[in-house]
């Protein structure tokens, strides 16, 4: 049954395609690509714990066989990339043109995401990596939501291109010894392998795969192109196609290269561990100064992606060691930390753009939006921004809490080098957390709390109920989690042969496979905290008799203006730009324009930015050298016919010397 409502999706995607591209019926495309996500979600409710069973479908690549299976983990990685999918295809883009080209770029999005879940050959999965990201780049350019698209999502390409290449390489290496590009024999192919070439294999995976999910230095691409789309895109990108980056990953490492300390798989994760750890502080502090809704959220996918990959080296570090009790912890802490980051950062990317609907634009500043809008929507987004920012009693705190528990159990590493790296990324998380904490209590008290004088409109319905059904959902992920990981069960026990699913809560405390070592329990806390909130209310009961004492605050002797003197982004992150300077290297520039003679000045126009990393030092050099040799090549075209001959006689005695004997 699960198959048939996943074919349902595909078929209702492949017809969103196709009516979009007839530039008309834009509601029937709309119904018919939230119809697919639902059916989507319905599949994986219905697949999990088990996993449906594999599809042979009714075509050949190079003359091999296609099938198709989603895997336990498939399911629960789609699942819930789908549910703020489904949310963000139904408002669609605020964008008042292009709505052709965003259905198109979505269903593109969501059909080679289905692909990159479930086939089982190697040419097959590029065919649909390769979609997918076309989808992506569709998307944003034809919202036109910004004056230079085009230049970021070819950034975008550009390095997915290059991971893609990595890909292919990866997977032409895996697949010559046992001449065949199914999965299921690259296994057989990697212990034929010589020991150097596994861990190229494993290098190559990682940045082909991490292009996508925003290890260094590939997540430089995730401001420019998030910021130039809609939250409907952001929710999209951010959601199920991370999930299936990270799933691709996932399978890559674990079942396509061994285990085995023979094979260096013990050196892999710490490689792994190293990169995710530093990307997510990097991201975390270059999300921390951003002023726009969607170039913020993006870094923040970034670092949370990260964090995933940070799982998921530790996976292969314990695995390596013989402990698939604690490597199939911090495997399964990787899917439950996706799950919870899907539905919340889809929470605030449709925020953003019902911020955007209300105020014209994403800038995070004082709105009062929150003061004239449904507390449907105020809930909803503090739920999401709590669960971010690893608050309890939210998923977010909860997978991190994981996190950081697998963390601890480095101890148990056989290498001194496996338990100072394992430590040194408890160090880096912890960072990491304490500017995410700070991040969006600027996001949520600043974008959305923050008083303002000027008149403000109230958030539409549409993005209400959005924002506030995926609250709900971030809340009831971390309630039910006692439950939830009862989905996971088959899951882990196909991938690792343990019980760490079931032994990771015992009753409703949520434990790191031992009660002995630590417990939480969000499911007891929401029932804990309403009681302690009555403390607060009765004081205000009691204390109701006394009049309040109110004083106006002190301006200098200046006339009252809250808005004035309010706290702003750029005030509010300046103090860590300050002192990460060696990080940020934060360029200030201030124009004058004056009438007359110099000194009458009529407007100072200030601006201020943070300077990239990789920018200046990897991706310029690579663009510079790009254009000398298209500059070379330029003769290719100089349209001499004499040139042209030249050319293909040359071509033909080549061919002639490379036939004949």
């Amino acid at each position: 049954m699960s198959n048939e409502f996943m074919a349902a999706a595909f078929i209702a995607w492949i017809l969103t395609a196709l009516v979009s591209l007839l530039g008309r019926g834009f509601i029937v495309a709309r119904i018919l690509l939230v119809a697919g996500c639902v059916a989507g979600i319905i599949a994986a409710v219905i697949g999990l714990p088990d996993g449906p069973a594999a599809v042979l479908l009714p075509t050949q690549l190079a003359g091999q066989s296609v099938s198709f299976r989603l895997t336990p983990d498939a399911l629960w990685l789609f699942g819930f990339g789908l549910a703020p999918a489904t949310l963000a295809c139904g408002l669609a883009t605020p964008s008042r043109q292009g709505q052709a080209g965003w259905l198109f770029g979505a269903a593109s999005s969501l059909i080679g995401a289905l692909g990159v879940f479930g086939v089982q050959d190697g040419m097959s999965f590029l065919i649909a990596w390769e979609i997918m990201s076309f989808g992506g780049a569709i998307m944003i350019l034809s919202e036109k939501l910004s004056a230079e698209v085009g230049k970021p999502v070819l950034f975008m390409l550009g390095l997915l291109e290059a991971g893609a290449l990595a890909l292919i390489v990866a997977i032409l290496l895996l697949a010559y010894p046992v001449q065949s590009f199914a999965f299921q024999d690259f296994q057989g192919a990697a212990t034929a392998l010589p020991h150097a070439v596994v861990i190229i294999v494993g290098i190559l995976l990682v940045v082909g795969f991490g292009a996508k999910l925003g290890l260094l230095p590939f997540y430089e691409w995730f401001p420019g192109v998030y910021g130039a789309g809609s939250g409907a895109s952001g929710a999209l990108l951010s959601g199920v196609v991370m999930n299936a980056a990270f799933f691709a990953l996932s399978r890559g490492l674990l079942g396509w290269t061994p285990g085995s300390p023979m094979l260096g798989a013990a050196e892999l994760g710490m490689f792994i561990i190293i990169v995710a750890v530093i990307s997510t502080i990097l991201t975390a502090l270059y999300a921390f100064q951003e002023e726009d809704w969607r170039a913020l959220l993006s870094f923040s996918s970034a670092e949370n992606a990260s964090i995933a990959v940070a799982m998921l080296g530790a996976t292969l570090m314990f695995r390596a060691d013989g402990h698939q009790e604690l490597a199939s912890l911090a495997w399964t802490v990787a899917l439950l930390h996706l799950a919870g980051h899907a539905l919340a950062k889809g929470g605030l990317f449709l925020a953003a753009d019902g911020v955007y609907r209300a105020t014209g634009g994403y800038t995070i500043f004082h709105t009062d939006l929150l003061r004239h809008s449904s507390w449907v929507f105020g809930l909803g987004a503090l739920a999401a921004a709590m669960s971010l920012a690893a608050m309890p009693p939210q998923a977010g705190f909860v997978s991190e809490w994981y996190v950081f528990q697998t963390v601890f159990q480095g101890f148990h590493l056989d290498t001194l080098a496996g338990r100072l790296v394992m430590a040194l990324a408890g160090a880096g998380l912890a960072l990491t957390v304490a500017v995410a904490f700070a991040t969006f209590v600027k996001v949520f008290g600043i974008g959305l709390l923050g008083r303002s004088a000027r008149s403000s409109t109230s958030i539409s319905s549409g993005p209400t109920i959005a924002v506030g059904l995926l609250g709900l959902g971030v809340l009831a992920l971390a309630v039910g989690m006692p439950l939830w990981l009862d989905a996971l069960r088959v899951a882990v026990a196909s991938n690792f042969g343990t019980q760490a699913a079931r032994d990771m809560h015992d009753g409703l405390l949520l434990v790191p496979l031992t009660a002995k070592f630590a417990f939480i329990s969000p499911t007891l806390l929401v029932v804990v905290m309403p009681l302690l909130a009555i403390i607060p209310i009765v004081l205000v009961l009691a204390n109701r008799h006394f009049a309040v004492r109110r004083a106006p605050v002190w301006y200098g002797g200046f006339d009252q203006d809250p808005e004035r003197a309010s706290t702003t982004a750029l005030t509010f992150s300046n103090a860590l730009r300050t002192f990460y300077s060696f990080i940020y290297r934060p360029t200030e520039e201030i124009e004058r324009e004056a009438h007359g003679a110099d000194y009458f000045i009529h407007r100072l126009v200030f601006t201020h930015d943070v300077a990239p990393i990789f920018g200046p030092y990897l991706f310029s050099p690579a663009t510079r050298v790009v254009y000398y040799v298209a500059n070379k090549l330029r003769a290719l075209q100089s349209g001499h016919l004499n040139f042209y001959l030249a050319l293909i006689g040359g071509l033909l005695i080549i061919i002639l010397a490379l036939t004949l004997p």
